[in-house]
C-alpha cells in the first residue's frame, strides 16, 4: 500500500474530501441556492423562496423539460437497442473486426459534440433524408452521442458472461434465437438497465450538439438554460438547472428500481 500509517491515510482522506467539496459539492450547492434566491448581490443570497422554481415549472421551461424527457428516453432506447445489437454481433467476430467496431462506436465521444451536431445538420438537411427542422434530428444527435456508452456497457457485460450458460443451452437443443431470448438477454438485464440510466442522464444534460440542430419547436431544457444565462438571467437559469438535476435523478432512480427488480428475477 502507498499509505503506510494512520496519519498519512487521514491526510489523503482530508485532501480527497476537500477536492470533492470544491469540485462537486460547492458548485451544485451554489446552483441550488441561486435557484432559491430572490437576489444575490452580496456574499450570500437573499430572499430565499420557491418563486423562481415555480416559474421554472411553467411556460417555456416546462415545455423544454417535457422535450428533454421525451428526447432522452427515445434516444436512450434507440441507442440501447443498436448498442446491444452491435455488441452481440461483434462478440463472435474476428478480433480485428471487433476492434474496428469498437473504434467506430466510440468515435462520437472522441470528437467535439459540436462537430457531431454540425455533421448531422449538413448530412440530413436535404431530401431524401430531410430531418433538419424536425425533432428527429435532435433525437438522432442524442442517440449518436450516447450510443458509445450503451455499446461499452453491454460489451463489458458480455465479456463477463460465463460461456457455459450458452453452451449448456445449445447442448440441450436450443437454437440461437432461443438462447438469445431466454439465456443471454436475461443475464444482461442489469447491464442493460445501467446502460439505459447512463444514456438518459447524458441525454438530459446534452447541449453542444443540440444547439447546432434544434428547431424552435423542439428546444431542450439545457438549451433554454443556456438562453437564460445568455440574457443575463442567471438566477432563473439556476432554478431551471435545479429542476433538471432533480428530474434527472428521479429518472435514474426509476430506472435503477427497474434494474434492481430485473436483477432479482
Amino acid at each position: 500500500m502507498l499509505l503506510w500509517n494512520r496519519r498519512s491515510r487521514a491526510v489523503a482522506l482530508a485532501v480527497f474530501g476537500v477536492v470533492v467539496l470544491v469540485v462537486f459539492v460547492a458548485p451544485l450547492a451554489t446552483v441550488l441556492l441561486a435557484g432559491l434566491a430572490g437576489s444575490w448581490t452580496g456574499a450570500l443570497p437573499s430572499g430565499l423562496g420557491l418563486g423562481r422554481v415555480g416559474e421554472a415549472l411553467t411556460g417555456e421551461n416546462l415545455a423544454s423539460l417535457s422535450v428533454s424527457l421525451q428526447t432522452a428516453f427515445v434516444a436512450g432506447a434507440f441507442a440501447l437497442l443498436l448498442g446491444t445489437w452491435a455488441a452481440l454481433a461483434a462478440r463472435d467476430c474476428p478480433v480485428w473486426l471487433r476492434r474496428f467496431t469498437d473504434a467506430v462506436f466510440h468515435l462520437p465521444i472522441a470528437v467535439p459534440s459540436v462537430a457531431i451536431g454540425l455533421g448531422l445538420l449538413i448530412a440530413f438537411n436535404s431530401r431524401p433524408l430531410l430531418l433538419g427542422g424536425t425533432r428527429w434530428i435532435v433525437i438522432l444527435a442524442h442517440a449518436v452521442l450516447v450510443l458509445a456508452f450503451a455499446f461499452s456497457a453491454v460489451s463489458a457485460a458480455l465479456d463477463r458472461l460465463d460461456p457455459r450458460y450458452r453452451q449448456t443451452a445449445e447442448s440441450l437443443g436450443a437454437g440461437p434465437v432461443r438462447v438469445l431470448l431466454q439465456v443471454t438477454l436475461p443475464l444482461l438485464l442489469p447491464a442493460l438497465g445501467a446502460a439505459a440510466g447512463l444514456a438518459v442522464a447524458l441525454s438530459m444534460g446534452e447541449l453542444g450538439a443540440t444547439v447546432m440542430v434544434y428547431p424552435a419547436t423542439w428546444k431542450t431544457l439545457p438549451v433554454t438554460i443556456f438562453g437564460l444565462t445568455d440574457r443575463g438571467q442567471a438566477l432563473q437559469a439556476a432554478a431551471s438547472t435545479a429542476i433538471l438535476l432533480l428530474v434527472t435523478l428521479l429518472a435514474l432512480a426509476v430506472l435503477g428500481r427497474i434494474r434492481g427488480r430485473a436483477a432479482v428475477r
